[in-house]
């Protein structure tokens, strides 16, 4: 079986985030490895980003279920648990914590792929997974 997740967005958007919501925003949304590499690479965060939002969507919880709050169910995943980075050749690659990782299990993803791009003005990511069976 295969399953796919994309999304685009405007580096804007995580330019305004950062501005208004600043550290708070920072630590909620990514890791600390991802802040060490790319805190100071907008571009590079709001790939990251659109990354998350696409793997949200692989793992079929979606939009709603990204965020891992309070008031959200308990199968939300948290944006921490979804972590972009580089591998050792620096293609990036990605790493499912916690609930992500509990859900991609679920799913019987054994293989996913991730593509990342920007301009100066948008970042989309593309997510591919595929299954053992």
């Amino acid at each position: 079986m295969l399953y796919t997740g994309i999304d685009l967005i405007e580096i804007a958007r995580i330019e305004r985030a950062v501005a208004r919501w600043g550290e708070r925003f920072l630590q909620r949304s990514y890791t600390p490895a991802e802040l060490y590499a790319y805190r100071q690479r907008l571009p590079s965060l709001a790939v990251r980003w659109a990354a998350k939002e696409a793997t949200a969507k692989l793992l079929g919880v979606g939009l709603r279920g990204l965020g891992g709050s309070a008031e959200k169910p308990a199968t939300a995943v948290a944006w921490t648990e979804i972590e972009v980075l580089g591998d050792a050749s620096g293609r990036p690659a990605l790493y499912l914590h916690g609930r992500a990782a509990t859900q991609a299990q679920a799913l019987g993803l054994a293989h996913i792929a991730l593509s990342l791009s920007h301009t100066r003005e948008h970042a989309i990511a593309s997510v591919v997974a595929t299954t053992e069976y």
